[in-house]
């Protein structure tokens, strides 16, 4: 991890990544601010318990998850960050290697909004193989990716 910045805000970035390195997904909770925001091209649109609970899915559900993050900066109430992750993808099997640029927004010492951005047609190339390949730019295959993620979160949910 290479941090530009030593505010924090940039502390609480790495506090949330070295979290996420160790599948401690209850630290991770603890950097969101009750009213916070999570946005990325799978998840379009969570709020504070979802966000909680999504990461939660991850840690638990995850069997060979290796993460790493590095141009850690935050100035005022922003932040950004790079991170990669090293995965397989439990529905085809197939590995992944997922380049994500994080943005953040901070209210009170906690992450308010985060955007992750990340190419989903490269991710649905590796996690999908050929339908990626030939289908994953199409809203047809983003659509059923981003609803099959939310029914599995909202399962997740309920189960409680």
């Amino acid at each position: 991890m290479i941090m530009a910045d030593k505010t924090s805000e940039a502390e609480l970035i790495d506090r949330f990544y070295t979290a996420f390195q160790r599948g401690d997904y209850a630290t991770m909770q603890t950097c969101y601010h009750p009213q916070a925001t999570f946005h990325d091209p799978v998840f379009q649109s969570l709020d504070s318990r979802q966000v909680r609970a999504m990461w939660q899915l991850l840690l638990t559900s995850a069997r060979d998850l290796r993460v790493t993050f590095s141009d850690v900066s935050a100035q005022d109430v922003t932040g950004s960050c790079l991170w990669h992750a090293h995965y397989t993808f439990s529905r085809t099997g197939r590995p992944v290697h997922n380049i994500v640029r994080s943005k953040f927004t901070f209210r009170e010492g906690k992450i308010f909004t985060q955007v992750d951005r990340f190419d989903f047609w490269r991710w649905s190339r590796q996690a999908l193989g050929h339908t990626g390949l030939f289908l994953g730019w199409s809203p047809l295959v983003k659509n059923k990716v981003r609803t099959t993620a939310r029914q599995g979160l909202d399962r997740f949910m309920e189960k409680g």
